[in-house]
């Protein structure tokens, strides 16, 4: 990973992932952009060669709905990832997939549907050892994107962690 320390990383990109405008919360102008474009940095120093942990870490900081651009650069720094590690870091970040925001969990889930074959089956097998509760909630959260806009058409029907 071309950053030196995974965890820092990691809890950096959590903080900056909740995406504020100017006046929220009493934050500044100046504090609302810092936060901004250090949310856009994090994303592109990955190179895709992190792993499933690294994934994990992208998806959970998609918190809002209104990111105003910035997770572009989160879903770019996805796309770098091998199809395997992302399929293991969807699979991994299954309670976050279904916590996060409905579009930012469309988005996820179609770069996964639009992976390789080989990719998918990996997806569609790690929904054994999800836990239950969580396997029932994406498994709606995959129903209604494909009922909607995101997994309709070609992705439709390639997802299943039931």
């Amino acid at each position: 990973m071309p950053v030196g320390d995974f965890e820092e990383w990691r809890t950096e990109l959590l903080a900056m992932g909740r995406i504020v405008l100017a006046g929220e919360g009493g934050v500044t102008e100046e504090e609302a952009v810092r936060r901004f474009d250090r949310y856009l940095e994090l994303a592109d120093m990955v190179d895709g060669s992190e792993g499933p942990a690294a994934v994990r870490a992208l998806i959970a900081s998609l918190q809002v709905d209104q990111d105003y651009g910035a997770y572009q650069a989160g879903f770019g720094a996805l796309e770098r990832f091998p199809s395997m590690d992302l399929a293991r870091g969807v699979a991994l970040a299954a309670a976050e997939v279904v916590s996060i925001p409905s579009g930012n969990s469309g988005q996820v889930l179609l770069l996964l549907a639009d992976s390789d074959d080989e990719a998918v089956r990996e997806f569609n097998a790690a929904g054994s050892n999800m836990e239950p509760a969580v396997k029932d909630q994406l498994s709606a959260l995959i129903a209604e994107h494909e009922r909607d806009e995101w997994l309709d058409g070609e992705p439709c029907g390639r997802l299943r962690v039931g």
